[in-house]
Formats: C-alpha cells, sequence, structure tokens
C-alpha cells in the first residue's frame, strides 16, 4: 500500500522540477514568449494550489481509492499530452493548458494518496509510515534535475513521457493492495473553492503578465488588487459556514500561522530557483541540460544533509532553533551565491549552493511537520491541505513576482543596449525581442545597426 503511494505521488514532486531543466529546450523548439515558458512551470504549481482543497474534500466524499486512481489517470493522460505538444502557433496554448490539467489531476491524486497512508497504518506506525511517504516522495524532487537533463538529451518530450510507466507501477500496485474506498457522502463547498481559485489565479495572472502588460496597464493592478480582494471575501465566507472548504479558523493557532508564513516565504525560493537556475546554466554558463542537472544537485546535497539534522534538532527541542538556523543559513548561502553568479564560473558558486540548499533542507521539514502538528484542532489531512495550498501558492507567486523582475530588467537593459547601437524605436524592439522570447525580433531587427 506504501509503495503504491509513494509510486502515485512521485509524479508530482518530480514534475515540480524535471520541467525548469527543459525550458530552454522547450522555449526553442516550440518559440514560446517569455511569459509563456513560465506559465509553462508556473500553470502546473498555479493549478496544485488552488485545486489541492478540493482534492482533499472531494476525496473524503467519493472514497479515497477512486479520487487517488482518477487522479494519477488524469495526471498521466496530461503528460502523454504536453509531451505531444505540436509545433507553431498553437503549442504555448496547448502546453500550457495540460500544464494545468497535470497539476489538477495531482490535486486529486496528493491528498488522497496521504489519506490511505494515513487509514492503512494503525497509530503507533503512522509516524513511521509517513516519514518514509514524505521522506521518499520528497526526495524524489532532487531527481527531476538530473533525471530531466539525462532524458532532454534524447528529446524534452521524455520529461513527460517517463511519468506514464510510473503511473502504470502506480496503479498496478493498487490494484494488488486494494485499499478501502468507503465514500463519505458530505456537502461540497463549491462557493469556496470556486472563490479561492479566482482569487489565486487572478492574484498570480497579474503579477505573471506585468511584465508585458507593464505596471501603469489598469488590467495588471485590476487582477493584483481583484485578486486579494476576492481572497478576503472567500476568508469572510469560510467562517461563516458550517462545512467549508477550509477551516481558516486554524490560523488562530499562533504557532500553525507563523509555520505556514515561513513555508510561504520559503517556497517562493525553493521551486523557482530550479526554473532560474537551469537557464542561467544553460544560457549564461553554455552548459548541456545533463550538466544543468549536476549543478543543480549541488543544492540537493546540502538539502540532504541538512534535512536530518533539521530533523533531530526537531525531535529533540520542536522546530524553532531548526527554522531559525536554517532560514538565516540560507539567507547567507542565496546572497554569497548571488555575488558569485555574474563571475560566470560554474566553481565558485559551488560552495554556496550547498550552503543554501543546506539552509533549505534544515528549515523546510521542520516547519511543515510542524505546523501540522500544531493544527491539533483539525484532522492530519485538512491541516496538510491547508500547509500544501500555502506552499504551493508560494512556490507560484515566487516564480511570478521573479518573473517579473527577470523580464523588467532584461527589458531595460536590452534597450539601453539597442539605443547605443541606434536602433530606432530600441524600447519598442526591446519589448517584442522579449515577447517572442528573444528568438525573432532582435536578430531581425539588429542586424543593420550591428554591420554599420
Amino acid at each position: 500500500m506504501l509503495a503504491a503511494m509513494i509510486f502515485a505521488v512521485a509524479m508530482t514532486f518530480i514534475d515540480q522540477t524535471i520541467v525548469s531543466i527543459a525550458v530552454p529546450n522547450i522555449q526553442r523548439e516550440l518559440s514560446l514568449s517569455a511569459t509563456g515558458v513560465q506559465w509553462v512551470v508556473n500553470g502546473y504549481l498555479l493549478s496544485l494550489a488552488v485545486l489541492f482543497a478540493l482534492g482533499g474534500r472531494l476525496s473524503d466524499i467519493f472514497g479515497h481509492r477512486r479520487m487517488c486512481v482518477l487522479g494519477v489517470i488524469i495526471f498521466t493522460a496530461a503528460s502523454g499530452l504536453c509531451g505531444l505538444t505540436p509545433k507553431g502557433s498553437a503549442a504555448e496554448a496547448w502546453i500550457v493548458a495540460f500544464r494545468v490539467v497535470q497539476g489538477a489531476g495531482g490535486a486529486l491524486m496528493f491528498p488522497a494518496a496521504l489519506a490511505i497512508v494515513v487509514r492503512t497504518f494503525p497509530l503507533h506506525e503512522r509516524g513511521k509510515a509517513l516519514a518514509i511517504f514524505f521522506g521518499i516522495a520528497g526526495g524524489l524532487t532532487a531527481i527531476g534535475p538530473i533525471l530531466g537533463g539525462y532524458l532532454t538529451l534524447w528529446t524534452w518530450r521524455a520529461i513527460f513521457w517517463v511519468n506514464i510507466p510510473v503511473a502504470l507501477i502506480a496503479l498496478v500496485l493498487t490494484f494488488m493492495a486494494k485499499p478501502e474506498n468507503e465514500p463519505v457522502p458530505a456537502r461540497i463547498d463549491y462557493r469556496g473553492a470556486f472563490l479561492v481559485a479566482l482569487g489565486i489565479g487572478l492574484s498570480i495572472f497579474g503579477l505573471q503578465q506585468s511584465a508585458l502588460w507593464g505596471w501603469g496597464n489598469a488590467g495588471t493592478w485590476v487582477c493584483i488588487i481583484g485578486g486579494l480582494f476576492v481572497i478576503s471575501i472567500f476568508v469572510r465566507v469560510e467562517m461563516r459556514i458550517t462545512t467549508p472548504l477550509i477551516d481558516v479558523t486554524i490560523f488562530r493557532i499562533r504557532a500553525f500561522a507563523v509555520e505556514n508564513v515561513v513555508l510561504f516565504i520559503a517556497m517562493s525560493v525553493f521551486i523557482p530557483i530550479f526554473f532560474f537556475a537551469s537557464e542561467y546554466a544553460q544560457i549564461s554558463l553554455h552548459k548541456t541540460a545533463s550538466q544543468a542537472g549536476l549543478f543543480l544537485l549541488y543544492f540537493f546535497i546540502g538539502f540532504a544533509v541538512a534535512a536530518q539534522i533539521g530533523g533531530r534538532i526537531l525531535d529533540r527541542e520542536g522546530a524553532k532553533r531548526a527554522v531559525v538556523m536554517g532560514s538565516a543559513l540560507a539567507a547567507v548561502g542565496f546572497g554569497l551565491w548571488a555575488s558569485k553568479v555574474t563571475h560566470l564560473t560554474f566553481s565558485g558558486q559551488i560552495v554556496w549552493i550547498i550552503v543554501a540548499g543546506a539552509g533549505m533542507g534544515m528549515m523546510l521539514g521542520p516547519a511543515n511537520t510542524d505546523a501540522i502538528n500544531r493544527a491539533s484542532s483539525v484532522s492530519y489531512g485538512e491541516a496538510t491541505g491547508v500547509t500544501q495550498t500555502v506552499r504551493n501558492y508560494g512556490a507560484s507567486l515566487g516564480l511570478a513576482v521573479l518573473g517579473t523582475i527577470l523580464l523588467t530588467v532584461q527589458r531595460s537593459k536590452l534597450t539601453t543596449s539597442l539605443t547605443a547601437l541606434h536602433v530606432p524605436h530600441a524600447g519598442l524592439v526591446a519589448f517584442l525581442a522579449l515577447k517572442r522570447g528573444l528568438q525573432e525580433a532582435l536578430p531581425e531587427r539588429t542586424a543593420g545597426a550591428r554591420t554599420e
């Protein structure tokens, strides 16, 4: 049973990082825009964030086994279709849409798989089982960059197709294990599901598009402010109904609220770093996709070692010291890593990549575990649903914000360079170049200036 559920959720963890390695190849072959390629990563994260709580509720109502199997099938079908993305004008919409469907499958699958593990093991064995479940599944995040690097040497499409054999193993093991289904009919808070999806979706969309629309565009602010306003309405609605999608009163537990703030901030860095480090390694350092995967492996070396230290501190004296020390270590690591990236030498960055990974490893596990342990007023599954929603929202928001900064700075630098080359309407040319992913506009518009 445990093996079946680990294989099921393995796909969701691997897909958080594996796609980042193949991003330059995907963009090049499909001619995706700069924002389009961000949506390939963020569409998946955003879908997980907005649908995770609903997925957990549907799992309770219609049966854990049924929703787990349905989630695996949806996730796998979407993965296959992502790998079959056609070239041409429809490519961007196609791959982003099926990445969103992938996230929806993951949102159905993950809470159901977790509930099956919890229900399968008696209380005195549950802690050990969950440690194995999260330890192996979470560790597979590290496999993503390495596996993605080597699969991309064949074709980037293989990073999606690799989910198919994993899913088949998960389905066979689930059939053999025969977990109980036991649906519990109850009312579904569709209004809450709609509000949380709309609020999170609007806020992320506004931030992501701001690089193209501009901060002076009314649409940018309508989306961002409107999204945050809808989230506030969602909170008020959830506090007034008897069967809420998310029991928001859980945030009255101070320790739980603080740990979730920590997780939100940490995940706004943890997942986006794979996207940007992969692009940096392949474009700025001229590494291959497999070499970029090894570049990120150093991050996980520090992460894996420090995660064990953080776990022991948590067991011995609680989460506070591990979280504080880990956060401080990560801040130092990221800061010194950032100071070295412009030197464009890989060897000078290795130590600080390891330090940054160690900081994240020391604090993420204890923060997540302590948050769930503090939420004694609700079920384990419900508390996990809240923390996973917060984590995925943080990751999606971080990618949107950092992507916006990247494109804004790129446009400014590119405009300055084109102006120096006496290119007419340099700002417009830079905008078009970034919109097309720097693939078509720049060479055509600046050829004459460079010759002159």
